[in-house]
Order: structure tokens, then C-alpha cells, then sequence
């Protein structure tokens, strides 16, 4: 069995590999370690394989891994999973990145309670790029108006967009649904160059990280190449 330091080097390599076969400047596209239901031993692992940057989709399971890990600096924690009005408080003192506001609402109690001491909170919109009804996320329609608001809320940094194109889709269609969200996130730069710095794209995951980085993706959220197989529930 492949250690997760194994697995980072493995994954790591197809990243630099798609990079280079994209024709992207080396370094651009980053790698998002997806840790949920992992250990904070896990994390330690692949922190010590130079891992930094840690994807959480549950807010209590996150608390408890950075409590558990509060002893090592410089670990950069991403929300990423659906979030409830009730817990923006300790998202936005806590994480760095938040990859799935879908709404305004989300947004603006994101910034009211993002600490002024901390720097502005870095988010991504979710898209719901193939409009299924089992996914969150705003619509491509609904997009300009939510970023010209968000554009006004001070302690927020407006990163650009998030989407989980449907994977049972046929490549070409996957691929399509990426240049989607990439032609998107171009066109409301061009629109909006004040609504914040619109410069990432969050998409892409273990079994389509290839084609991800080919439409544009920055970061690729990956879990189960780099952790191995989740853990059964019990």
C-alpha cells in the first residue's frame, strides 16, 4: 500500500505533467487536499510531504483537526462543503478560503463576522454549472448581480468560482462544463474588474483533474488520490 506522501508525489506529478501539456506557466495550478473524515494524523502525514493547503467539508470535524494540529503553523484551511447560516461565525474566524458561497446571504454574514484583525476572507462562488437539482450553487444567470454585491462587502476577497461538474457525464461534455465556468469567471473580470482580484477557479477532483487544468483551473480538490479509499461509515 502507497503512503500518503506517496500519494502527494503521485498526484503532484500529474498536476505538473497537465500543467506543462496545458501550456501554463509551472506552479499555477495548486493542489487542494481534500481531508474530510481523515485523521489529524492523516494530515500530519501529508503535512509532512509539504502538503499546506486542507479542503474541510464539516465544520465540527474541521474544529477538532485544528485544534488537533494548532501546533503547526502555516496550515492553510479551505472550506468547501455546504454551508448553514448558523455556522458563519466560526467558518469566518477560522478558515482562510471558503470555495462555496452560493448566495448573497452567505456572503455578507461571512464578511460582518470575518474578524477586522484577520485579512479579508477569500472566497468562491458556487456554481451549479449543469443545474442539477442534487447540487448548491448559484446559476451562471445569477452570477453578475451576486458578484456586484459582493464587490461592496469589505471583508471579503471575491477569488472567483467553484463548480462539481455531474461526473457521469461523457468527457466531452465534462470538459464543456469547465470552459463553461472558465469563460464565465473571464467574462465577469472583464465586467467587474473592481469586484476583487477574479483570479481562480476551483475545479477539478482525482478522476478529472487532467481536464480541469486544460479549461483553466488554479486548484484542484483532490481526496481519494491523495488519502486513499475513504473510510467505510459505520
Amino acid at each position: 500500500m502507497s503512503s500518503i506522501a506517496d500519494n502527494i508525489g503521485s498526484v503532484t506529478r500529474r498536476i505538473q505533467k497537465a500543467t506543462l501539456e496545458a501550456g501554463r506557466e509551472p506552479g499555477s495550478v495548486r493542489l487542494l487536499a481534500v481531508s474530510k473524515t481523515r485523521t489529524a494524523d492523516d494530515l500530519r502525514a501529508a503535512i509532512a510531504a509539504r502538503q499546506t493547503a486542507f479542503g474541510e467539508n464539516y465544520l465540527q470535524e474541521a474544529l477538532d483537526k485544528i485544534d488537533a494540529l494548532a501546533d503547526i503553523a502555516g496550515i492553510d484551511w479551505h472550506f468547501i462543503g455546504p454551508i448553514q447560516s448558523n455556522k458563519t461565525r466560526q467558518i469566518a474566524t477560522t478558515f482562510s478560503w471558503v470555495h462555496s458561497v452560493d448566495r448573497l446571504k452567505i456572503a455578507r454574514r461571512l464578511s460582518e463576522q470575518r474578524a477586522t484583525e484577520l485579512p479579508p476572507l477569500n472566497i468562491c462562488l458556487q456554481v451549479n454549472i449543469n443545474e442539477e437539482d442534487s447540487k448548491t450553487g448559484c446559476t451562471l444567470e445569477e452570477l453578475p448581480a451576486l458578484v456586484r454585491a459582493i464587490g461592496e462587502l469589505t471583508n471579503l476577497s471575491l477569488r472567483g468560482l467553484m463548480a462539481i461538474p455531474d461526473p457521469d457525464q461523457p468527457e466531452a461534455e465534462l470538459r464543456r462544463s469547465f470552459r463553461r465556468l472558465t469563460r464565465a469567471l473571464h467574462d465577469l473580470k472583464a465586467q467587474y474588474p473592481d469586484a476583487g482580484p477574479l483570479d481562480t477557479l476551483s475545479m477539478g477532483m482525482s478522476g478529472d483533474l487532467e481536464v480541469a487544468i486544460a479549461e483553466g483551473a488554479t486548484w484542484v480538490r483532490v481526496g481519494t488520490d491523495v488519502f486513499g479509499p475513504r473510510p467505510a461509515k459505520s
